[in-house]
């Protein structure tokens, strides 16, 4: 649940942001030409790659590049807060900033041996003392300008380029300028199991939101909030059946915040609640 959130825009796009949650939480970052750096002020969040968890703890950062996949943070213990604040990079507005030519960071190193597409920053001193100016323009948003957030950009970029990371961090950020195109499905079923409004979406796909839906209705002869509704409720269904996982956090994982929602939602389908459909279904299974 996000107890509070707060962002600066730099050229009509979100820069920064600040946002303080409560878990059970899901944060999703859409498949874009975008990369997110996310600093923890206090708590902790997961993120997810290849089956490993990775922990990021207070003091410790998130570099996250939006291409290759839809990326998502998150937090299943209940009622642990985390408040982190993230500073997105993109590829038009470098390219505005650097007139002349990109900083080294973002050029693909010569000895690249993979497509890594996130990183665990260790705790810096320098980058701390960064995140600590941005909370004083969070608290003071009358005094935040243009050309203030041009120069927290760049500030960012000189830190990461200094930080023991460095080399992972480049061939991350050297992707956003990599060409790079995605079909409408593969944005679709990138983002099935996230929290992103038809809005959302829609625009990931550089459409409007009718046109949006008209697209989809010719793809998948569904509405887009039928079609994924029931899509979470087949994974949550299957899940049922091949885990021991309790039912909330069966829900949380499928794209439900509300329990009650999720069981009326999978009633309806399914015309038996989470707990009778698993008895049930295991019950024939063991005979």
């Amino acid at each position: 649940m996000v107890n509070d959130y707060k962002k600066h825009d730099l050229f009509g796009k979100t820069f920064m942001q600040k946002i303080a949650l409560t878990a059970p939480f899901k944060f999703d970052f859409p498949v874009t030409e975008q990369a997110c750096f996310l600093y923890v002020l206090a708590g902790d969040f997961q993120f997810e790659v290849d089956d490993e968890k990775i922990n990021i703890p207070a003091n410790y950062s998130l570099l996250l590049n939006c291409i290759s996949s839809g990326k998502q943070i998150h937090h299943s213990h209940s009622k642990s807060n985390c408040e982190i604040v993230i500073v997105t990079f993109y590829p038009d507005i470098l390219k505005r900033i650097y007139d002349r030519e990109l900083p080294l960071l973002f050029h693909t190193p010569s000895n690249k041996v993979s497509n890594q597409s996130q990183e665990k920053v260790s705790n810096d001193f320098l980058i701390q003392k960064y995140v600590e100016g941005l909370l004083f323009y969070f608290a003071n948003p009358s005094l935040v300008s243009e050309d203030m957030l041009i120069l927290k950009l760049k500030e960012i970029i000189l830190l990461l380029s200094q930080t023991q990371n460095a080399e992972a961090i480049q061939v991350i950020l050297s992707q956003l300028f990599s060409p790079m195109a995605y079909t409408f499905k593969q944005i679709i079923e990138a983002n099935l199991f996230s929290q992103l409004t038809i809005e959302q979406l829609a625009e990931q796909t550089n459409l409007s939101v009718s046109s949006f839906k008209r697209e989809f209705a010719k793809l998948y002869n569904d509405t887009p909030a039928s079609y994924i509704k029931n899509k979470k409720l087949e994974k949550a269904a299957e899940m049922l059946l091949v885990s021991d996982q309790r039912i909330t956090g069966i829900a949380f994982e499928c794209g439900f915040h509300d329990l009650a929602n999720f069981t009326k939602s999978f009633s309806d389908k399914y015309q038996r609640t989470p707990t009778q459909y698993r008895q049930e279904l295991k019950g024939r299974a063991s005979e």
